[in-house]
């Protein structure tokens, strides 16, 4: 089962996907406000990077994908970059869109 994520370009982004929604909600909701709140910026300077990786990583693989594939930038390649940016986006886009797809080689 989990071969599948590592295998194929798709199981790739979907793994990123999963992997950078983490990072965002672990970003936004833990560590944003513990330096805010505690006074502790320590959580940002260790989670703000690997987010930022992930982030980018996330949108290279979705824009190789989707040229690749050729995806239509209108209907799929927007909704899957914007998925990135909104909490439990890479979720959801994963869910609707990207879990649906098949590869063709």
């Amino acid at each position: 089962m989990m071969n599948k994520f590592f295998s194929t370009a798709l199981g790739r982004l979907r793994l990123l996907a999963f992997l950078e929604g983490i990072s965002l909600l672990v970003l936004v909701g833990i560590a944003v406000p513990a330096k805010y709140y505690l006074h502790d910026p320590s959580l940002v300077k260790a989670i703000g990077p690997v987010h930022g990786m992930l982030f980018l990583l996330f949108v290279i693989n979705t824009i190789s994908l989707g040229v690749a594939q050729h995806w239509s930038f209108k209907t799929t390649t927007w909704k899957v970059l914007l998925a990135c940016i909104i909490p439990f986006g890479t979720f959801y886009i994963d869910w609707k869109i990207l879990s649906r797809l098949e590869i063709t080689e």
